[in-house]
């Protein structure tokens, strides 16, 4: 099919004449129509096979794109159309999110590759069974910064969005860079967790994978093995992540060390330490403590009331003997 659009490409003109060319060869692609069927099935967004930089004829999961500052980048997106009525297909550039595996478009106005997208036809008129390929062009800023620019192309239609990954390398060096910052050891319970940042200090995207270690008083505590975290860290991007620490201990002192490593040899490493006290037990015991003493108190008290009253001389007494036993000697009266 592909060799069918450039003849209709050939009849209609030069590339500057694609976007008019567009529906006739929509129709070109239709074919045959299958067997009637139920209108279940829903529009789909796909690479079109053999286009770009790395062509595949058994079809492409995502765009792949390189070239140096100034070039002006070809490929096709096709929008499929499998059902029995006809679709308009809306067909935008777009930034990716900061997590995730960057298939989504991030929300608000573009400022990298999402900007540099332009199509033959921004809106797509596709008749029922048709596949229709979309011709577009990815255009690199003369300034722009070598390695990594990840796009994604979204299509809307019906009140749905489709995506597909564009991975866009900028020619010239590349450096591949990760920190680890903020780590924290906070929640209660069972809902204990550890929180950190991760921060792309490179120019290309890092899956980064992830180990954690962590020390108590009496040994060790926590000992998890690298494994590949699911997010795709763009360049220049910060994401904060959580790992959950459900079997914590209750009453221990604790260093927390995160290992982080990535292809590239981009590799970190953080610490945090975290005391873990049984509160609600210490509560117990002091209020334990506070009733004891408060009942011996009482007790106390009850034992002095029931002692008889200690009879007081009078003063005048007092005085006289207090007379008596300094002088040594009495006056007979």
């Amino acid at each position: 099919m592909h060799s069918v659009l450039s003849a209709v490409r050939a009849v209609c003109g030069a590339r500057a004449a694609a976007a008019a060319c567009l529906a006739a060869a929509v129709v070109l692609l239709a074919g045959p129509a299958p067997a009637a069927r139920a209108d279940t099935a829903d529009w789909s967004l796909t690479p079109s096979a053999g286009g770009g930089t790395r062509p595949a004829k058994d079809g492409r999961p995502y765009f792949y794109a390189e070239g140096s500052p100034g070039t002006v980048l070809e490929d096709e997106v096709a929008v499929t159309n499998p059902s029995a009525k006809p679709r308009t297909i809306r067909l935008r550039g777009a930034d990716p999110d900061d997590t995730g595996t960057g298939a989504r478009p991030a929300k608000g106005r573009s400022t990298d590759t999402g900007s540099w997208i332009t199509f033959a036809k921004r809106e797509v008129k596709v008749p029922p069974r048709t596949r229709a390929e979309v011709p577009f062009t990815v255009t690199v800023p003369a300034g722009a910064v070598p390695g990594d620019h990840p796009g994604v192309i979204v299509a809307s239609d019906g009140g749905r969005d489709a995506a597909v990954r564009l991975h866009l390398r900028v020619s010239g060096p590349t450096l591949s860079a990760v920190t680890v910052e903020r780590v924290a050891v906070d929640g209660a319970g069972d809902g204990k967790r550890i929180s950190y940042d991760l921060v792309n200090r490179g120019n290309t995207v890092l899956r980064p994978r992830l180990a954690v270690h962590a020390e108590g008083v009496f040994g060790t505590v926590l000992d998890r093995a690298p494994r590949t975290l699911p997010v795709e860290l763009l360049p220049g991007r910060r994401v904060t992540l959580t790992e959950p620490w459900r079997d914590a201990p209750a009453l221990d002192s604790v260093d927390v060390k995160l290992s982080v490593t990535a292809a590239g040899g981009a590799h970190d490493t953080a610490t945090a330490s975290a005391r873990f006290v049984p509160w609600g037990a210490v509560a117990g015991g002091g209020a334990l403590l506070l009733g004891a003493a408060g009942g011996a108190l009482h007790v106390i008290r009850r034992r002095r009331r029931g002692r008889p009253p200690v009879e007081q001389e009078p003063e005048e007494i007092r005085e006289l003997a207090a007379v008596g036993t300094a002088t040594g000697t009495g006056e007979q009266l």
